[in-house]
């Protein structure tokens, strides 16, 4: 018997995954420092609002990636469509937080801002999950 395990087959997310996966754990950490940065505002470090409000853009565009990424993990890379679909949500999510932002509406901001945050880090968590390295299921009916 052979302990040396062969390659694993070439259909197989991999290099769209890693890439997923990287761009996921930036997408949350970046998350996860917005209510730190909105915290410090509120504790009277008033500059720390122009730091939400940059990181609050910066993290947009990531989850922009994100999208990206999970449409390559999916496609080329033949995994699940989950993290592409919750990745439009999140971006859809985090346009509108932005606007809530900057009308002040704060009774939708920071709620959707917690939404924001656990999206972000499910779908993170997601990515080093060992069903994320399977591939898509195929249809029912073909070979």
């Amino acid at each position: 018997m052979n302990t040396i395990s062969a390659a694993p087959p070439a259909h197989q997310p991999r290099v769209t995954l890693r890439l997923l996966q990287v761009v996921a754990t930036v997408t949350a950490l970046a998350a996860l420092a917005q209510p730190v940065l909105a915290g410090g505002y509120l504790s009277g470090a008033f500059d720390f609002l122009g730091y939400h409000e940059l990181t609050g853009h910066l993290l947009t565009g990531l989850i922009l990636l994100q999208v990206i990424a999970a449409g390559t993990y999916m496609w080329p890379g033949r995994g699940g469509a989950s993290p592409l679909l919750l990745s439009i949500a999140q971006f859809l999510a985090a346009g509108a937080q932005v606007g809530m932002g900057y009308s002040r509406n704060l009774a939708v901001h920071i709620p959707l801002g917690v939404f924001v945050v656990l999206l972000s880090v499910a779908i993170c968590v997601w990515t080093y999950r060992p069903a994320a390295r399977l591939p898509r299921r195929r249809a029912r009916g073909t070979t």
